[in-house]
C-alpha cells in the first residue's frame, strides 16, 4: 500500500462549532468533508490554548513533557531535543512544508519543516489557501516523494469583530447552553460564525484543489482545531467546551466515507496515528495511542480516559484533570478566580459582561462533573457524600499520571518565562486591582 500524503489543515479556537457537529453555523465545505471521510465526535485536546495543544498534536506528548506549557510569543518552547512529526516524516522521506501560521516557536526553523512558506498576511485562511493550491499545482505536474504539508489559518480566532469579514445577526445567533444570554455574547457569537465562515471557505478550496491537481486518492486531508472556542468557560479552563475540538480526515477509496467514530481520544494521540499509517516506527516515550484501527475498520482497544492540563496562558492558572465517558475530574493550584479569562476573551463584549462574575469569587481545589447529568459542567459534586468514592479515585488518577510524567507542577510551581514575567499586571490578574 503506497504511503499517502498528508495534508493537516489546523486552525485557531473553533473547538467543535460545524455544521457536521451539529452546531448552529454554516460550513458546507467542512460538512461535505465530513460526509466525503470520517469525522471524531469525542476528540479533545490536552490544553485548552494554542501552543500547548498545538505541541501535543505535533509531538504526540504532553505539554509538561514537551517543554510547551505556556505561549510560544511569550517565551515558552520546546525542550532541546524534543522531535516533531515532521522531523519523523523527513528521515521517512518525505518532503515537509509549514504554510500559513504555527504558533509552536518564535523560531519556525526549530520546527523541522524543510520548507517554510510563511509571509505577511499568510495565515489569513484566504491567503493560505491561495498559497497551497499553487504548490498543490505544482505538485500535480511534478510529482516525486510523498509529502506532509500543515496548513495553519489565524481563523477564527479573536476579535471577532473584524473589517472585511461577514458577521450574523446578533438577535438570531443560538446561544451556548453554558453562557447566559447577553447582548455582548450574542455580538461576539455573531462575528465568531462570520469567520468560521471564512475559514470554511478556505478549506473548500484547498480540498477543490486537491481535486484539480488530481492528488486527492493519494492524499490524507485532515482537518482540526487547537483547541474550543474563544468564549468565557470555554478557552483556558479545563470544561469540555475548551477541551472539545474537530477532527475529521478524507482519504477517498480507504476510508469509508460519511462515518462517525465516538470513542475517546487524545490529540497526543495523532501523531503516533500518522506515524503508524505511514510506516514510520513510533518512539517508546510518545503519551498517545495510535488509533489507526479506527480509520482502517480494525480492532482497537479503547481509551478509558483522557489526561488535560493548563499552566501558563498570559496568566499562571495550574489545572490538571481527567475526563472519563462519563466523569471530568479537575485539581486546581493555588489561587484563582472561579472563571480564568484569557485576555483576549476578557477584553471582549462576552468577557465585558462576566468578568465581575467570574472574578469575584475564588475557584474550588477540586472539581467533579457527572456528564451524563450535567454536561455543561455547572454542578460540582466533589463536596457531596455520596460522590467521595468516585472523586478519591479519580483524584488518585492524576496523582498517578503526574508522578509517572514527572511533572514539575507536583514539586513547586512552574516560574514563568522571563517574557512571561514582564506581561504580569494585565487587566485580568487575580486578583483583580482594587479587590
Amino acid at each position: 500500500m503506497a504511503r499517502p500524503n498528508l495534508l493537516l489543515v489546523i486552525c485557531h479556537d473553533l473547538g467543535r462549532r460545524l455544521g457536521c457537529y451539529g452546531a448552529p453555523v454554516v460550513t458546507p465545505h467542512l460538512d461535505r468533508l465530513a460526509s466525503e471521510g470520517v469525522t471524531f465526535t469525542n476528540y479533545f485536546c490536552t490544553a485548552a490554548q494554542c501552543s500547548p495543544s498545538r505541541g501535543s498534536i505535533l509531538t504526540g506528548r504532553f505539554p509538561h513533557r514537551n517543554g510547551l506549557m505556556g505561549l510560544a510569543h511569550i517565551g515558552w518552547e520546546y525542550h532541546p531535543g524534543e522531535r516533531t512529526l515532521p522531523m519523523y516524516l523527513n528521515e521517512a522521506g518525505y518532503d515537509t512544508h509549514l504554510f500559513g501560521t504555527q504558533h509552536e516557536s518564535a523560531d519556525p526553523g526549530r520546527l523541522g519543516y524543510a520548507h517554510l512558506h510563511l509571509y505577511q498576511g499568510s495565515g489569513k485562511a484566504a491567503a493560505a489557501a491561495q498559497e497551497v493550491a499553487g504548490f498543490l499545482q505544482q505538485v500535480g505536474k511534478q510529482p516525486s516523494r510523498p509529502f506532509f504539508a500543515c496548513v495553519g489559518t489565524s481563523e477564527p480566532h479573536r476579535p471577532y469583530q473584524q473589517p472585511g469579514y461577514p458577521a450574523d445577526d446578533p438577535r438570531q445567533v443560538v446561544l451556548l447552553p453554558y453562557l447566559p444570554d447577553k447582548p455582548g455574547i450574542r455580538e461576539d457569537l455573531a462575528g465568531l460564525n462570520g469567520l468560521i465562515r471564512v475559514l470554511d471557505q478556505a478549506v473548500g478550496e484547498i480540498a477543490a484543489a486537491l481535486d484539480q491537481a488530481g492528488l486527492a486518492q493519494d492524499t490524507l486531508l485532515i482537518f482540526t482545531t487547537d483547541h474550543g472556542v474563544a468564549m468565557p468557560r470555554a478557552k483556558g479552563t479545563c470544561y469540555d467546551p475548551g477541551l472539545e475540538t474537530a477532527l475529521i480526515m478524507r482519504l477517498p477509496g480507504r476510508l469509508a466515507a460519511g462515518t462517525r467514530q465516538h470513542a475517546l481520544l487524545s490529540n497526543v494521540d495523532l501523531l503516533p496515528t500518522l506515524l503508524e499509517l505511514t510506516g514510520c516506527p513510533a518512539p517508546a516515550d510518545l503519551d498517545g495511542c495510535s488509533f489507526l484501527p479506527l480509520l482502517l475498520g480494525g480492532a482497537y482497544r479503547p481509551r478509558e480516559r483522557i489526561f488535560v492540563e493548563m499552566t501558563w496562558h498570559d496568566k499562571y492558572n495550574p489545572m490538571r484533570g481527567v475526563r472519563t465517558a462519563t466523569h471530568k475530574y479537575v485539581r486546581n493550584f493555588g489561587d484563582r478566580p472561579l472563571v480564568y479569562l484569557p485576555l483576549d476573551i476578557y477584553r471582549g463584549r462576552a468577557g465585558e459582561e462576566l468578568r465581575d462574575e467570574y472574578y469575584g469569587s475564588r475557584r474550588p481545589p477540586e472539581e467533579l462533573y457527572c456528564l451524563p447529568d450535567d454536561p455543561v459542567e455547572q454542578h460540582n459534586l466533589a463536596g457531596e457524600p455520596a460522590c467521595q468514592g468516585l472523586l478519591q479515585d479519580l483524584r488518585g488518577a492524576v496523582e498517578d499520571w503526574m508522578e509517572a510524567t514527572a511533572d514539575p507542577l507536583l514539586a513547586e510551581p512552574v516560574p514563568p518565562t522571563p517574557r512571561q514575567q514582564q506581561r504580569l499586571g494585565e487587566p485580568n490578574d487575580w486578583p483583580p486591582p482594587g479587590r
